[in-house]
């Protein structure tokens, strides 16, 4: 648990955790003596205090065995044996023995509200590291109960779920974590959403599943997240110009991990009369050695393919530019500018796709805002890319999966 070896270093550094001895003035008030180390032990406790700062946690620990067996000890001395035998074992690494000592230290009753809510908090960590979940668990509540629970404190308790498999309260708490980390102006830890995506998993909800993963992608923006949401969403696909579309997002994010994928989107692609744009990801695929041994042969194949119809679109372009200027709908002009694209021309793939929409008649209105955006991502014009793909969003009868991922890709990569 890496946020509890965080806070447990932070234990082991606070003025807590090692109090300065109080000194033995004859004329303190009764009040003042109450909170001072009796004189019984303050042989044994300066001992103790000058091994914890030289570092000898086992002499520390001596000295205080030998404190706590003084006769005529009070409260508050138990609590400070309790605080350095806490501390020692912290620096020994024997969080069960601290936790025990803090356990000591509370159960003598001399804490104010605010050193008894750190010791809580000192005791929930220890417990959690300790793998005691239950008495971790008890803590944890007592924090959130007293309203001091930090958004961290509350990742914590939905960790302990998980790791003792109850996965609904793990996703209750993880929610909650999250919701706190939202309140207080923080970006939610990834690992809270982890919880939640390994729940949904072992539930076999999908639903959940690509919901996390969309949190995830939010959050943090990582390829692994895209890519295993858009695998999950291309599983349930049935009409291939969504696949393509999806496929189409895993490309620009650079989230394709296998040379299938790529293949797929070609023979895709080319299925459109893409060919441009199909070279393009074949070649992506060779260069980054995403192709199998075994189907470089029938990849090749494909890829010649794609070059030699590419070859004769680029020919064609002057020709089909000038059949697009003439046709009063605005059709012609998208296709065309979605060749434009295929070959790297991305001025004139915006200027004709532009003038298509604006033209009105395009049968598929969701492909020309996306090759606009994507035209715009290339020319760094970010803004009108961002509004390209908004217009996605008045398109009717469109995938409300697809507009979910360009709705990602526009917030996360643009």
């Amino acid at each position: 648990m890496s946020q509890v070896k965080t806070a447990i270093r932070a234990i082991a550094l606070s003025a807590f955790a090692v109090v300065a001895l109080a000194s033995f003035s004859s004329s303190a008030t009764a009040a003042e003596k109450e909170k001072q180390i009796s004189r019984v032990i303050g042989k044994e406790m300066a001992a103790a205090q000058k091994a914890l700062q030289a570092g000898q946690w086992a002499e520390a620990l001596k000295n205080c065995d030998a404190a706590a067996g003084k006769s005529g000890i009070n409260n508050f001395d138990k609590s400070k044996i309790a605080e350095f035998r806490g501390f020692a074992y912290i620096k020994q690494g024997n969080y069960k023995g601290a936790l025990g000592a803090y356990e000591d230290a509370l159960g003598t009753g001399v804490y104010g509200p605010e050193e008894t809510l750190k010791t809580e908090r000192t005791i929930f960590t220890l417990a959690a590291s300790a793998q005691q979940y239950s008495k971790a668990l008890e803590y944890g509540k007592k924090l959130v109960d007293s309203g001091a629970a930090t958004n961290n404190d509350l990742g914590v308790i939905a960790q302990l779920y998980y790791v003792t498999k109850d996965c609904k309260n793990a996703v209750t708490w993880a929610d909650k974590a999250i919701s706190a980390s939202r309140k207080a102006g923080e970006a939610p830890k990834e690992q809270f959403y982890q919880f939640k995506l390994s729940c949904a998993s072992n539930a076999n909800d999908n639903a959940a599943v690509v919901a996390t993963l969309e949190d995830l992608v939010r959050v943090t923006n990582k390829n692994e997240y895209w890519n295993n949401l858009i695998r999950m969403l291309i599983q349930d696909e049935k009409e291939d110009r969504n696949l393509l579309m999806m496929y189409r997002v895993m490309y620009n994010v650079n989230a394709m991990s296998a040379g299938n994928y790529y293949v797929e989107m070609a023979q895709l692609l080319l299925d459109q009369a893409l060919p441009g744009e199909a070279q393009a990801v074949l070649e992506k695929a060779f260069a980054n050695n995403m192709i199998k041994d075994d189907q470089k042969d029938r990849t090749n194949r494909l890829l010649n393919m794609a070059k030699g119809r590419a070859d004769t679109d680029r020919k064609g372009l002057p020709q089909f530019d000038a059949e697009a200027a003439k046709n009063k709908a605005g059709e012609a002009s998208v296709k065309t500018g979605e060749v434009y694209y295929g070959v790297g021309d991305y001025q004139n793939a915006v200027k004709l796709i532009q003038a298509g929409i604006d033209k009105g008649q395009v049968k598929h209105l969701d492909e020309a805002y996306v090759y606009l955006g994507l035209s715009q991502v290339q020319l760094k014009n970010n803004a009108d890319a961002k509004k390209a793909f908004e217009k996605l969003k008045s398109v009717p009868n469109m995938s409300p999966r697809v507009l979910k991922l360009w709705d990602l890709y526009a917030d996360r990569q643009i």
